[in-house]
């Protein structure tokens, strides 16, 4: 397999891994979580999905073609509370995970290297992809982290459990 074929087949795996940390966030929560901000600073997780959500439609749509900053984006009011309903919420989010996913998928090796535009500035479509990569992340990040607070002694962990790292280390083996 190629190199460039490989990355793409990374990228999707590695990006469908944050996708499903969120789905499984966004499973233990009640419509009210989606809503709460710990201070007048912090983002909610509702505020986080529209803004992930609007960030990826904006970034993937006519990918190659066009800046990935496009005109009928309106940045500012993702982070204005839309009083959304979780399902709205988990369908704007959906969103942009399709348009994200149907973007990569379209993608060849050949493409990697081809330059496309985000903010007026030109960028490799690898390098595009790394940014993305870092930035979809961060914001899955934030939705758990504050997830967590919510959750507090109800939260089911997404990954190996607090002290129980010898117990999973012990149900695989090295080969």
């Amino acid at each position: 397999m190629s190199i460039g074929k490989s990355f793409l087949e990374s990228v999707i795996k590695r990006l469908s891994y944050y996708k499903e940390l969120g789905d499984k966030t966004f499973a233990q929560l009640n419509e009210k979580d989606f809503h709460f901000a710990p201070n007048a600073e912090s983002n909610s997780i509702a505020l986080i999905i529209q803004h992930t959500a609007g960030n990826m439609l904006s970034r993937w749509t006519d990918f190659l073609t066009t800046d990935g900053e496009k005109d009928w984006r309106n940045r500012d009011t993702e982070f204005v509370e839309q009083h959304l309903t979780k399902q709205q919420l988990i369908d704007f989010w959906l969103k942009g995970w399709d348009c994200l996913f149907n973007s990569l998928h379209s993608l060849t090796e050949e493409d990697l290297l081809k330059t496309i535009y985000i903010r007026g500035e030109g960028l490799l479509v690898i390098d595009a992809i790394n940014r993305q990569m870092a930035h979809y992340p961060y914001h899955v990040g934030q939705i758990i982290y504050l997830a967590k607070l919510i959750k507090n002694e109800d939260w089911q962990t997404l990954s190996i459990a607090k002290g129980h790292s010898n117990q999973f280390n012990a149900g695989y083996t090295n080969k």
